[in-house]
């Protein structure tokens, strides 16, 4: 599934992330969904998401599912 597609993104999955400082670098943050930030359906670098370690970023990948 695409990280840029809100109604593939719910609390709970397993993801991850690139956060604004690390956007040059590409390096991802694995981590659980807490709270989906993007209002949008879609956007085209990724649903912005902040994890349950309160990090916030642009979801890259989607891990595993929460029913999984």
């Amino acid at each position: 599934m695409e990280g840029t597609y809100r109604k593939n993104i719910k609390p709970g999955q397993f993801v991850a992330i690139v956060q604004k400082q690390d956007q040059r670098s590409g390096e991802l943050t694995e981590g659980i969904v807490k709270n989906v930030l993007t209002k949008s359906s879609h956007h085209p670098h990724g649903i912005k998401v902040r994890l349950d370690t309160g990090e916030v970023g642009r979801v890259k990948e989607i891990l595993e599912d929460e029913e999984d």
